[in-house]
């Protein structure tokens, strides 16, 4: 499933797809069919140009982070928080020796605030590596410098790093976690 995602990824990307689409149009210049051809790499360039200056990607990730707002209260107790990686770069990490931290920062800034509120809560960081070729490097094993830096007691804190995708986070921290049912 893993591989079979990451493959149809590449082609259902829309800015890949726009290139495919793109691609067959110009070779469709020279068949019986450039008309079309013509219309279809029009029609392309106006997407490609409206994707590149319309922040379609932003407006679509704020609706749907609205749907559900933030409680406006924290329970008293929690019994565990898991955070999601997906916020380092490993492999520009391992190569620099420092955390490479992405836009996702708030995920780690939370968590450690988190941690402080919540000090007898079970804590788990889990993130190996997306990536469908390398898996020699884990953004779990990277993160640890910078949680460090954020002054977390590692000694409290899971690291999950065998994950590739957002359902073996799951399956894998639930794993690891071991919750009990209250």
């Amino acid at each position: 499933f893993f591989i079979a995602s990451k493959v149809l990824w590449i082609l259902a990307d829309p800015g890949n797809l726009l290139l495919i689409f793109l691609g067959f149009g110009m070779l469709l210049l020279w068949t019986p069919w450039r008309g079309f051809g013509r219309k279809l790499v029009v029609l392309t360039t106006f997407a490609l140009m409206a994707v590149a200056i319309v922040p379609f990607g932003p407006m679509a990730l704020q609706a749907l982070e609205n749907r559900i707002p933030p409680p406006k209260a924290l329970p008293d107790q929690v019994g565990g928080i898991v955070v999601l990686g997906g916020m380092i770069d490993q492999f520009v990490s391992a190569a620099r020796h420092q955390p490479s931290i992405g836009s996702a920062v708030d995920r780690l800034t939370e968590f450690a605030a988190l941690a402080k509120r919540y000090p007898d809560a079970k804590l788990i960081f889990t993130g190996g590596s997306g990536n469908l070729v390398d898996q020699s490097v884990k953004e779990a094993d990277q993160v640890k410098p910078f949680l460090e830096a954020l002054g977390m007691d590692m000694s409290r804190i899971l690291f999950e790093s065998d994950s590739r995708n957002t359902y073996e986070n799951a399956t894998l921290s639930k794993q690891l976690g071991q919750p009990t049912p209250d």
